[in-house]
C-alpha cells in the first residue's frame, strides 16, 4: 500500500514555474543528460514541501536500451531525480554554492513504469533540513498515480 500523499499533483499548478531550467542551473551543477529536474512549480517553506518535474522525452539517452522497443525510465534515474529535487531544497535554504551531495537512500519503492512521453512529477518533502545535512521523502508521479518514492540523504560537498 502507498504511503500518504505528501503534496496532491492534481493540486499543483504545473505551467506556474518557479525555478526554469536557467535558475536550477545557477543552483545544481548537473549538465547535460544528467539535469533531471526540469522546473520546480511549487515551494512551502513553513512545511518545506517542493514539487518539481521532469519530462521523459522519447529521444532521451536512456531510450534506445532501457529497453527496446518500450522504453522505461530507469528507476535509478527516478531516483537522481528525487536526489535532485533534495539539493534543490537545500540550495533555497542555505544559499547557492552549497550543492547537496547525495549520500543515501532508504525505503525506495517502485509502483508504475514511466514511459516517454509524460510528465513526471516529483514532490518532496524535508523531513530534516540543516546546514550539514538534508533527509528528503519524496514521491514520483505520472498523472496522479504514485510510481516512485524513497528517503534521500545528502550532505553539502
Amino acid at each position: 500500500m502507498p504511503p500518504p500523499v505528501i503534496l496532491d499533483p492534481a493540486q499543483l499548478d504545473l505551467s506556474r514555474i518557479l525555478l526554469d531550467r536557467k535558475a536550477i542551473d545557477g543552483l545544481l551543477p548537473h549538465r547535460f543528460e544528467f539535469a533531471l529536474v526540469d522546473a520546480i512549480v511549487s515551494i512551502d517553506e513553513v512545511t518545506r514541501v517542493f514539487a518539481g518535474y521532469h519530462d521523459i522525452l522519447p529521444d532521451a539517452f536512456w531510450t534506445r536500451g532501457h529497453i527496446p522497443g518500450r522504453p522505461l525510465f530507469p528507476g535509478v534515474l527516478m531516483i537522481e531525480v528525487g536526489a535532485q529535487l533534495a539539493s534543490l531544497m537545500h540550495s533555497h535554504f542555505f544559499g547557492a554554492g552549497r550543492f547537496l551531495g547525495f549520500t543515501g537512500v532508504d525505503g525506495v519503492k517502485f509502483r508504475g513504469t514511466v514511459e516517454p512521453t509524460c510528465r513526471f512529477v516529483v514532490v518532496g518533502k524535508g523531513i530534516e533540513v540543516k546546514p550539514r545535512r538534508t533527509i528528503c521523502e519524496v514521491q514520483g508521479f505520472v498523472g496522479s498515480n504514485m510510481v516512485f518514492e524513497a528517503r534521500i540523504t545528502g550532505m553539502p560537498i
